[in-house]
């Protein structure tokens, strides 16, 4: 089910999956997993596929709201960008990245999180999201 060499598309999914995408879609997938898979928030569920990716939906409107690619995902962000790649290179290949001290990842205003080892800052994941994340109404499940 999940393409772990297709692209990385900011606003759109990857994996050969789609951000919006409803959490019935994924029975089969979600049914066949172990419990420690699984996370529960108050409003929010996160799926990992091991190693593979991870599914963040909306318990409120059922919908994916991010997906973050995972180490053994081999998928390219804008044709350069991939997992294990040092910081360095990112920022050189794609300067709208931005270090967030709060959340102490990187962000783009282009749809993207990246989060780097403290150590050796190269990349240990990229999420897509869902555009609507930032809205006053997104955890209520309005979008």
């Amino acid at each position: 089910m999940i393409d772990n060499n297709s692209p990385i598309v900011p606003w759109e999914g990857l994996g050969g999956i789609k951000l919006y995408s409803h959490i019935s879609q994924f029975y089969d997938l979600i049914a066949n997993m172990d419990e420690k898979s699984r996370l529960f928030t108050t409003f929010f569920i996160r799926y990992e596929i091991k190693d593979s990716v991870d599914l963040w939906f909306n318990l409120m409107n059922g919908k994916l709201f991010k997906i973050t690619a995972l180490k053994d995902y081999k998928g390219l962000l804008f044709n350069k960008i991939h997992i294990g790649m040092h910081i360095d290179e990112v920022l050189q290949a794609e300067p709208s990245f931005e270090y967030d001290d709060f959340e102490e990842v990187y962000v783009s205003s282009k749809g993207i999180y990246i989060e780097t080892d403290p150590v050796e800052h190269t990349v240990l994941w990229i999420s897509v999201f869902v555009k609507e994340i930032d809205n006053d109404d997104f955890e209520r499940g309005y979008w």
